[in-house]
């Protein structure tokens, strides 16, 4: 019981966020209760063996108490560096590690791996969980988005009038529909809730969602909008909306299978290089380029996405504008769909929010003593024209996405299976 109430000292967490500051403090002193003596200690004589190591694994001993805080964790671990991505998840750094006299995460996860008590008689040992396997709703889902998108352009180009309009309402809603599908199931969907060895589970947070149709109809109607607000004004609305840019939209959604592919083959990469990996940064430097290759990967097909596209359609090619729109998507998925759901919110809103800002500066300029509105949208459409406005939103956005991605999903926390206990 005494061990146990050493765990209800303040500042120990209580909870399954990371370890702060007062609780690195009880942890440093409970780590150097090992070395330190007191005066009565001094004047006694040297103990047994056997009581020494009682006395070091007793209250004093903080390796144990970081092992009943992460017990579910270290009983269910089949290897130290699960452990360790566990620990790696909570907060855990070198630098806590070292105030329990190790040298690294992965030495800590190793004495704990060690020391966990299995009972091999009546609980047979864990075994590594299997990596993502492709599933035939997700892979069918993929293709969806595509293929109601590539039908409702052939409508809209085989109809006129309320029929027309009709058909693009109709068809907007259910793209918009299959994306949805898309992105809340298999390697798109993200893992923050439990889910069977080996599977995917479904939810996807509902402002990703909002931005990313944003993007989309940005997409199909943000080009002909913007002309439209630069040069006459909200009369030339019904004009602009009549000019439909179908082609990047059709890229986008015919992405959706690549993407999912892409997504998988980085996740079981992944969760093969932890397997194999014997420490926290072997496993980072075998997972980087296994994630820059995937990302590229994609880049590629979305480009060639993008010329059948525009070539069958007969529309001007927009590869920087799509292809940055894709990659931006990509990594938003990527990391959604390994927890991270918060950045990929921000950077999408924000990015959205700069298309709005200009096409909003663009409208405004056309009121009395507003024409300064509109000079910074002005100059980046003279230099790139109006493609430049989604191309600088999307690539900026795609970047702090990329950096972001190369510092979180080569964490070995980040392809810990879902719902893992600690």
């Amino acid at each position: 019981m005494s061990e146990l109430g050493e765990l209800d000292r303040p500042g120990t967490p209580n909870n399954s966020g990371a370890w702060d500051e007062h609780s690195e403090e009880w942890l440093m002193g409970a780590a150097e209760t090992n070395v330190r003596e007191t005066p009565g200690q001094s004047q006694t004589t040297t103990p047994s063996a056997p009581s020494a190591r009682a006395a070091r694994r007793g209250t004093g001993d903080p390796v144990k108490a970081l092992m009943h805080r992460h017990r579910e964790l270290c009983e269910r671990a089949v290897d130290p560096l699960e452990i360790a991505a566990g620990l790696e998840a909570h907060g855990v750094t070198d630098r806590t590690a070292a105030r329990f006299r190790h040298r690294d995460v992965f030495s800590l996860a190793e004495e704990m791996y060690a020391r966990v008590s299995r009972d091999t008689e009546t609980a047979p040992r864990p075994t590594s969980s299997p990596a993502p396997r492709v599933r035939a709703d997700w892979a069918l889902l993929s293709l969806l988005p595509g293929a109601l998108c590539a039908a409702t352009v052939a409508g809209l180009h085989l109809t006129e009038g309320r029929v027309r309009l009709a058909v693009a309402t109709l068809g907007a809603l259910a793209v918009a529909l299959a994306v949805r599908a898309a992105l809340g199931r298999g390697p798109l969907g993200p893992r923050s809730h439990p889910a069977p060895p080996g599977t995917y589970p479904s939810h996807t947070p509902g402002s990703t969602r909002a931005w990313t149709y944003w993007l989309l109809a940005y997409a199909l109607l943000g080009d002909g909008l913007l002309t439209a607000a630069l040069t006459g004004g909200p009369d030339g609305f019904p004009a602009a909306v009549r000019d439909l840019s179908t082609a990047p939209v059709l890229a986008l959604t015919l992405a959706c299978a690549p993407a999912a592919w892409c997504a998988h083959l980085f996740a079981a990469g992944a969760r093969r290089k932890l397997a194999a990996s014997r420490g926290l940064a072997d496993f980072t430097a075998a997972v980087k380029p296994l994630l820059l290759g995937a990302f590229a990967l994609f880049l590629c097909t979305s480009a060639a996405l993008v010329a059948i596209s525009t070539t069958v359609l007969h529309e001007p090619a927009a590869y920087t504008t799509t292809v940055t729109l894709g990659a931006l998507l990509l990594l938003a998925r990527l990391l959604t769909a390994h927890g991270f759901t918060h950045a990929p919110a921000v950077v999408l809103g924000a990015a959205a929010a700069t298309e709005a800002a200009a096409l909003a500066t663009a409208f405004a300029s056309h009121l009395p003593g507003c024409a300064f509105l509109a000079t910074p949208v002005d100059t980046v459409v003279a230099a790139w024209s109006t493609a430049g406005i989604p191309a600088v939103a999307c690539g900026a956005a795609a970047l702090i996405l990329l950096f972001h991605a190369t510092r979180t999903l080569t964490r070995a926390s980040a392809h810990a299976i879902p719902g893992e206990p600690g």
